[in-house]
């Protein structure tokens, strides 16, 4: 019997209509951002309810780091206007941070078990977010523990490592919403410091995503391509080379990418759907963590 349930019945679900089946609400939709180094003007409200948030995540114990707009300012020096608070965390945290969260008085609910679960309060949201939508990427414990000091609206925090901040971001990949700017500035940002062998090892049998996001970043800075590891060059290109010699046996995994510019793919032309595979095996994994069942340390 799925255990699924009580996930979805401890909280109301989302009553607007879904643009995406992977769980993004079409009520969200957000004005498109512009990349600045200037600190855009939070509203006192905004700032409070922020810090409140995570002074409450602080003394409940949850694990979790700061990801979204804070992230990449830190590793990018690029501020947005941002009306969200984005939280990564395991899925087996997520019970604990949303009760801590109810305490606080926020409206609470969980948009997809896969990967999001969110609390408002006016009109300021809190993202809690094991995964990416798809099911492929998912949060675990290193994710925490490799996190950067920081301190996020003058509360002590943590936020988000470039390694798995890339990662995040590989499968942002939608018709109207692509996250490989973002990618790019990590690197330029960065300067390709950081663990690339951390990366690879997060993409896994996926490494071709990141290879397009690799490409992208040299057309954008031909004159950078040096802050992507000689190695990592040699290595990711070599698999390629040797895939289109000696063929790939890996399924087709356009929906993995976009399931409605694929859609056609799937449900009329007979190319199996990765999409389902990875989010049910995720769904499985929700189903085993109710939300009640990991109390914070």
């Amino acid at each position: 019997m799925s255990r699924v349930a009580p996930i979805k019945a401890a909280l109301p679900q989302h009553r607007g209509r879904l643009r995406h089946p992977t769980g993004v609400p079409e009520t969200d939709a957000k004005p498109l951002p512009v990349s600045s180094s200037e600190r855009p003007q939070f509203p006192g409200e905004q700032k409070q309810l922020f810090r409140e948030v995570l002074e409450g995540m602080n003394a409940s114990g949850v694990p979790y780091v700061v990801s979204g707009a804070f992230a990449l300012q830190a590793h990018t020096g690029i501020w947005r206007d941002t009306k969200d608070l984005d939280l990564f965390l395991e899925q087996r945290h997520v019970g604990a941070a949303l009760q801590s969260l109810r305490d606080d008085g926020f409206e609470c609910e969980v948009c997809d078990p896969v990967w999001l679960a969110k609390a408002h309060r006016g009109d300021f949201f809190v993202d809690l977010i094991t995964g990416m939508s798809n099911g492929v990427i998912s949060v675990d414990a290193s994710w925490i523990e490799r996190a950067i000091d920081r301190p996020v609206m003058g509360v002590p925090s943590q936020v988000l490592g470039a390694e798995e901040l890339i990662a995040s971001k590989l499968f942002v990949t939608r018709r109207e919403r692509f996250d490989g700017a973002d990618i790019c500035h990590v690197i330029h940002g960065t300067r390709g410091e950081f663990d690339w062998q951390r990366l690879l090892g997060i993409v896994g049998e996926h490494w071709e995503v990141l290879l397009w996001s690799l490409i992208l970043f040299h057309y954008i800075y031909p004159a950078h391509g040096n802050y992507v590891p000689s190695a990592i060059w040699d290595d990711l290109l070599g698999r390629f080379q040797r895939e289109l010699r000696d063929g790939s046996t890996a399924p087709f995994r356009g929906s993995l990418i976009d399931e409605n510019m694929f859609a056609i793919d799937v449900k009329e032309w007979g190319f199996a759907d990765e999409l389902k595979r990875y989010r049910d095996r995720r769904l499985e994994n929700a189903a085993q963590c109710d939300p009640e069942c990991e109390p914070a340390a």
